[in-house]
């Protein structure tokens, strides 16, 4: 703003505050102004119309019993119908704003616990807005905006949050993971059940394989040999057997065996015990 010859030029954004022997007179808005100080007028001062912000840092107490510090951000600015109250009426906008909000936040954070303050961080916000709207109304001042930003409790009280919380993942994670061990158990023995089942169906189809391969080489050995019986076949078939296995035995290097008292006659007496539980079950 400058003055030359009784003229003043009033920036953008601002205003100039016109007195006359020292008594308030008008608003002078942006432009140029006609300011003869001949009559007794002069420039008191001038008031900027732009929004400034505040940030307030209160340390106030929980429910339970936890420090926190407060970081509320306050945006304001003069009203320009109001510029003379805000001009003569306030001469410390920050500090009335700061007390004001040491007082809301001091009486409303005490009735809530941490976690509710971090939940209610909006709540808390329009409590100090309307409350400062009230206040700095009568001053001429308007509160554009009030926000909250931040809340920080005490670094032991982080560092117990963090380890509370990442206590209840390690939890959930052990369940997840003892669930999957559950399924992979149970899928396994599912597994292993059916490939039971398979393989003793398969076993079942082998054995009856083996018998109706030895009935019907016995029927084609007695109807090609004249004079042999069946039991003449099944005494040669089970001779040749044992010969097989003993040369089984016999071809593996590792196989764990026991030897007992054996001969090829033992067949014989197989054959015959064969013989007669099949005769006795028959008689049955």
């Amino acid at each position: 703003m400058g003055q030359t010859l009784g003229c003043i030029q009033v920036k953008q954004s601002k205003v100039a505050v016109k007195e006359q022997f020292g008594k308030f007179d008008e608003v002078l808005g942006p432009g140029c102004h006609c300011l003869p100080r001949c009559l007794g007028y002069r420039i008191a001062g001038e008031l900027s119309l732009r929004v400034k912000q505040l940030d307030v840092r209160c340390e106030t107490k929980t429910k339970d019993n936890v420090f926190v510090n407060v970081v509320a951000s306050i945006q304001y600015r003069p009203l320009p119908e109001k510029a003379a109250d805000a001009f003569y009426k306030l001469s410390n906008a920050n500090s009335l704003i700061q007390a004001y909000v040491f007082d809301v936040v001091r009486a409303s954070v005490p009735k809530l616990e941490l976690d509710a303050v971090f939940e209610q961080k909006n709540h808390l916000a329009r409590s100090v807005e309307e409350e400062l709207e009230k206040a700095m109304s009568t001053y001429g001042y308007e509160i554009v905006q009030t926000l909250i930003v931040d809340v920080e409790p005490d670094v032991h009280v982080k560092r117990s949050m963090n380890e509370i919380n990442a206590a209840a993942r390690q939890r959930l994670a052990a369940n997840e993971k003892a669930e999957a061990e559950k399924v992979l158990q149970i899928k396994r023995a599912e597994g292993e059940a059916e490939s039971k089942y398979l393989a003793g169906l398969g076993i079942a189809r082998q054995r009856q394989a083996v018998v109706d391969g030895l009935r019907d080489s016995v029927l084609n050995f007695s109807e090609t040999v004249p004079g042999t019986s069946a039991k003449d076949v099944m005494d040669m078939v089970l001779v040749t057997q044992y010969f097989d296995t003993m040369k089984e035995i016999g071809a593996s290097s590792k196989s764990s065996s026991i030897f007992i008292p054996h001969g090829p006659g033992a067949v014989k007496d197989i054959a015959s015990q064969i013989r007669e539980g099949l005769r006795q079950a028959n008689a049955a």
